[in-house]
């Protein structure tokens, strides 16, 4: 699923019009990424949680030649999903 089929199901469920159903998928996502690029976890109880996370420096090669190169610290984006989210996938009650 694509974000504009997921703009339809969001629409048709919350008896929405495409366009504000849009900005309302668009104002939740960008919500989302201001507060874990300052740092902050963000839990919705039931589908999980979005979490910054550092990588450290490490040494990786180049496949094609074999040469090591340096890969630099990152910081990165967990999300760990939550209880009611994981028993669906798997078919629990």
């Amino acid at each position: 699923m694509n974000k504009s089929e997921l703009v339809e199901k969001i629409a048709s469920d919350a008896d929405l019009s495409k366009a504000s159903a849009d900005r309302a998928l668009s104002a939740v996502i960008a919500h989302i990424m201001k507060a874990v690029t300052k740092g902050d976890d963000v839990q919705l109880i039931g589908f999980g949680a979005f979490k910054s996370g550092k990588r450290a420096a490490r040494l990786g090669r180049n496949p094609a030649t074999g040469a090591e190169i340096k890969i630099p610290a990152a910081k990165t984006v967990k999300f760990t999903a939550g209880k009611a989210f994981k028993d669906a996938v798997n078919k629990r009650k």
